[in-house]
């Protein structure tokens, strides 16, 4: 092998620095223009000099010149504080090696593989996998762009695993798209077609009740018209259907049943309780049975969440005297569960998702006859994304009926993107609300807010780390303007106490809790009987109330049951939210907005609405989501509103007062304009809709072109697509997974690595939730039980993995065992059976795909590395990569422990959740991470310490430089560690070696064959797995002295530098 040290190169080649790698400019990989070591030099070499020799004449080594005066002394030392930090940084580099008998065994490894083994895959490999140092780039086929000639080979390639791996059975929905789909498909005869749907059907239980061939059944006709006669005479039927007979929509039956038959689309328009989710589908079934057509109906109605799919439809089999699913009339689908229905003559209650997943198998629907769209107006991104589809669909289909189901506000807007199709409004069954205002909750309750910040509202944003949005600020602009008209309107009705008041609280972003005990108390005191309902936007006000509350003596009596209703409350706790209590007792339930829409809560009587409500927004600038509490909505307002009215007429205070009413948005921002885009550009590509920019411009409310760019810049840089944005065979692969990118890769490597059920248990956490719970009052504890979980991994990943696995072998010895171990350990039991059945998918996932060769997650065969703790952790950097930080030591007396910083950030803080956020003895010095937003910090989630040699193996693109007289090997130009350049070479190599050999897994999925050592991917993966798991001593010590040397030996893999 001929070296030579590598330049700049490499995909991202102009984005480090010069010198060691470090004080880069636009070093970072989200846009971020932030310098990664505020102050470092351009270079190490640039200006040391000037500092380690007298600088200026006359002073001494650590002083700034005698001459120099004022700002200039400060910006010598800010210069010579630069260079320092520099030049501790180029010290603690830890030091990548190898002993002699592993280098010798590596040297003859890459030897045998390039020389010895002849053939055509082997050719196909040396292309990509070429060693010679005049190619630096060090492309990784999973990180990165590769060359052009790669590119061509890559499109060509891709073409053809397209062609062998989808299931050629699509027809697509304009001629401008037809050229994404490959040659062979274009000619298929319905023969063929026919054939594949059935062993799709076969394979695929989530098609089953998609791939049906309804064809005009007379004796079936027949049948569903007397069963629907029969019905009549049946006494549960009978009464269910005076209940039906008293809501709004059924008085309108006739009407919707007209409307629906003589148009292609329709927009219902409904308020809450009107009863149209439940009607309009059985309307639409028993109109065709009564017209002698029964067999040609099938409804198919999609729900935002799977408990509204599942309720719903027990709901309505209810209503129709049945059981759900069981062939009968109504069913339900969601993810990982069914109970379907009949196959003709019926309705399908199912999740937005389980249509998209249709479309890639028929991008037709064209066993359906009627799609129902429900709950539109809460612009989650798969509904809008539905109605793109939908909409182009219509051009194709003259048969097909959409019925779009909408809460009132914004109906019209609907209407118009379906070219003005009509409308029919609903009134809803509601009692009247009386509605307050914060003016009037002042004035009856007599509060005076304690105002305890008076620093201008702009500094607290800019020391909490906020940055609001352009049109926020627009809204806040104008309401500063308005308020001095608005509080002379006041004075005539209210007391200057409460006018006072309320600027006071204009000072403040929080929610007054001490305001809302007030109100409370004064609802007890002075109301009638009823349940009180709290609005509040996260769980630190929830829990911030909830003791407030039983800090008074008055709330701790058995009059009163106060239930904290959150995603993080342990299940058991939130079916309390659903029993009425004894006479003489009063309810209080403290919940999010998951009791907007998602829960009914029926003996609700009064709702205090706190006015905020968590959103997450993505800062396309800096590549970050942020998640800040917002004003709701009118549409959230309202919601809440009628919660209060169910059983009788109720009241609804809100926590803002009549300007800020006036002012708010009639709904929250559509989630596709304020979340990543990544995964939602894989499906694009998958169902083959043509360019994911001219796609997306069509949506109802079209995200920013810079989003998209970014999003599509994310997936190059993962290699899911290619520069033309045609999938690559990796993002094949990860758009048919039902995870995002980065979780979907890491499945693939569990998969290639031999370590499939841990990982499957990180990616199942990581895409659903993890399984842990925070009990009120017992938060300390239950950070302790994660810790003690964690066994000193350093991993939250591993942590779910210890806690996951504890819950299997406690279920093993029953069910009383399983309870007590959840208990003990503040699980949910439900979250950890979810997460179970999630792996299960994932297995069935990869086992068609070919990946693995049972649908066991615990096989034997793909599990021969999964005790191997160091490369799970590998795994997760081939995963979670790029999203990389830096630990480092904090030296302050007053916050001992460490600091953390990224690339694109500098300093971030680690969640208090994690295990790491207390963590002081960390062993290397680098944190891989899931997540990273922007509250009150900008906080790292689900973190997990890694080593070097899993950076170098299964992070970017890798270059060999010399740093003035230190030899250096670094990832993507910032992750910088010494190294000998023989070491060096050897390393990016037998990376080269990875990559190929995993790009040929990637286009020819099969499992390694562990047992055949003499194969040169078994060779490979081993030699990397020895390199990764037997590094004996870690190199970063957080306490005392910074780097802790290590021993030197025959078995030593890490050296440090020393700290003189």
């Amino acid at each position: 092998m001929s070296h030579a040290y590598g330049g700049g190169g490499g995909r991202r080649g102009g984005r480090g620095g010069r010198g060691g790698g470090r004080g880069y400019r636009d070093g970072s990989r989200d846009g971020s223009r932030e310098r990664w070591d505020r102050g470092g030099g351009r270079g190490s070499g640039g200006q040391s000099s000037d500092f380690d020799q007298d600088p200026g004449g006359g002073g001494q080594r650590d002083r700034p010149p005698p001459h120099l005066k004022g700002r200039d002394i400060g910006m010598w030392y800010a210069r010579y504080g630069a260079v320092r930090r520099k030049q501790a940084d180029r010290r603690s580099r830890p030091v990548v090696q190898m002993d002699a008998a592993r280098e010798q065994h590596i040297t003859k490894l890459l030897n045998s593989v390039q020389n010895d083994q002849p053939g055509p895959a082997r050719d196909c490999r040396d292309a990509g996998a070429s060693t010679s140092a005049a190619n630096s780039s060090g492309h990784c086929y999973f990180d990165g762009e590769a060359s052009e000639e790669d590119t061509k080979k890559i499109e060509f390639k891709s073409e053809e695993e397209e062609e062998e791996v989808t299931h050629k059975s699509q027809r697509y929905f304009s001629p401008a798209v037809v050229k994404d789909e490959a040659p062979d498909a274009w000619d298929k005869d319905d023969q063929q077609e026919k054939e594949e749907k059935e062993s799709l059907k076969k394979k695929d239980k989530e098609l089953e009740f998609l791939c049906q061939e309804v064809v005009r059944d007379s004796s079936l006709d027949e049948r569903l018209q007397r069963d629907l006669q029969s019905k009549k005479s049946d006494p549960k039927y009978k009464e269910m259907l005076k209940f039906r007979e008293k809501l709004p929509s059924y008085k309108r039956k006739e009407e919707l049943v007209q409307l629906i038959n003589s148009s292609r689309v329709l927009v219902v328009s409904g308020e809450t309780g009107c009863g149209k989710t439940t009607q309009v589908t059985q309307f639409i079934l028993d109109d065709y049975i009564n017209r002698g057509v029964g067999s040609m109906c099938r409804v198919v109605c999609t729900q935002p969440r799977r408990i509204s799919a599942i309720s719903v439809a027990e709901r309505v089999s209810a209503e129709r005297a049945e059981s759900v699913g069981n062939g009968n009339s109504c069913g339900y689908q969601i993810r990982l569960q069914s109970r379907l229905p009949r196959r003709q003559g019926s309705v399908l209650y199912c999740t937005t998702g389980i249509i998209l997943q249709w479309l890639r198998s028929d991008p037709m629907l064209s066993s359906i006859s009627h799609l129902v769209l429900d709950e539109i107006h809460e612009r989650n991104l798969q509904s809008d994304v539905l109605l793109v589809i939908v909409k182009e669909l219509l051009n194709l289909r003259d048969d097909l009926k959409v019925i779009l189901m909408s809460a009132t506000l914004n109906a019209e807007k609907f209407s118009k993107f379906f070219d003005n199709c009509p409308v029919i409004h609903i009134p809803g069954l509601t009692f009247p609300v009386e509605e307050f205002l914060l003016e009037d909750i002042v004035e009856m309750t007599s509060y005076r807010p304690k105002n305890s910040d008076r620093r201008p509202s702009w500094k607290k944003g800019f020391m909490q780390g906020r940055q609001s949005r352009p049109e926020k600020e627009e809204k806040e602009a104008e309401y500063k303007e308005s308020w001095p008209c608005y509080a002379r309107t006041l004075q005539d009705r209210y007391s200057d106490h409460t006018i006072e008041a309320l600027e006071m609280f204009d000072n403040d972003d929080k929610i007054d809790l001490e305001l809302i005990l007030a109100l409370i108390r004064h609802i007890v005191l002075k109301e009638e009987e009823g349940a009180i309902l709290v609005f509040l936007p996260g769980w630190s006000d929830i829990s911030s109330l909830n003791d407030l509350l039983t800090a008074q003596q008055m709330f701790r009596s058995d009059r009163f049951v106060i239930i904290p209703l959150h995603s993080l409350m342990p299940t058991v706790n939130q079916t309390m939210v659903f029993k009425r209590p004894p006479p003489g007792v009063r309810k209080i339930v403290i919940a999010t907005n998951i009791a907007e829409t998602s829960i009914t809560i029926d003996d609700v009587v009064y709702v205090i609405d706190g006015g905020k409500i968590k959103e997450t927004h993505f800062d396309t600038n800096n590549n970050i989501s942020t998640m800040t509490s917002e004003w709701v909505s009118l549409a959230n307002a309202k919601q809440r509103k009628g919660r209060a009215g169910r059983v009788c007429p109720g009241k609804c205070y809100h926590l803002y007062n009549g300007l800020r009413a006036s002012l708010l948005d009639a709904y929250q921002l559509p989630e596709i304009m304020r979340t990543p885009l990544e995964e939602l550009c894989l499906q694009i590509k998958i169902l083959k809709l043509g360019s994911i920019a001219q796609f997306l411009e069509k949506a109802l409310d079209p995200p920013t072109e810079k989003a998209v760019n970014l999003a599509i810049k994310n997936l190059i840089d993962l290699n899911a697509l290619d520069h033309s944005e045609n999938l690559t065979a990796l993002g094949f692969h990860l758009a048919r997974l039902p995870v995002e990118p980065h979780i979907g890769k890491l499945l693939l490597f569990g998969a290639l690595l031999g370590c499939l059920d841990p990982v499957f248990t990180i990616a199942a956490s990581l895409s659903f939730k993890d399984p842990f719970f925070i009990p009120l009052g017992k938060e300390k504890m239950a950070d302790m039980r994660r810790r003690v979980l964690s066994r000193n991994s350093k991993s939250d990943h591993l942590t779910i993995v210890n806690a996951f696995q504890g819950w299997e072998e406690a279920k093993q010895r029953g069910s009383r065992c399983e309870r007590e171990y959840c208990w003990d350990n503040f699980l949910s039991a439900n979250t950890l059976q979810m997460l179970h059945n999630m792996k299960g998918q994932f297995a069935d996932h990869l086992m068609n795909t070919g990946f693995v060769s049972s649908r066991d997650p615990k096989d034997p065969k793909s599990n021969v590395n999964s005790d191997n703790e160091k490369l799970i952790k590998a795994v997760i950097v081939a995963g979670l990569y790029p999203k990389v930080a830096m630990i480092k030591p904090s030296h302050s007396k007053k916050r001992p422990g460490v600091k953390v910083y990224t690339q694109a950030d500098g300093k971030v803080c680690i969640h208090p959740k994690s295990v790491n956020a207390e963590e002081t003895e960390f062993n290397y010095k680098w944190l891989v991470y899931h997540l990273k937003m922007r509250t009150s910090s900008i906080f790292l989630y689900d973190c997990t310490e890694v080593s070097p040699f899993s950076l170098l193996f299964f992070g970017g693109d890798i270059t060999i430089q010399k740093d003035e007289d230190q030899e250096t090997i670094a990832v993507d130009q910032w992750i910088v560690f010494n190294s000998p350049a023989r070491i060096a070479h050897l390393v990016k190599s037998l990376k080269k070696e990875l990559d190929s050999l995993l790009e040929e897994k990637i286009r020819n999925p099969a499992p390694v064959d562990w047992q055949n050592r003499q194969s040169t991917d078994c060779a490979v993966i081993t030699a990397i797995i020895d390199l990764i798991t037997t590094q004996d001593k870690p190199t970063v010590s957080t306490k005392g002295r910074l780097w802790r040397p290590a021993p030197r030996g025959q078995h030593t893999h890490f050296k440090d530098g020393n700290d003189d």
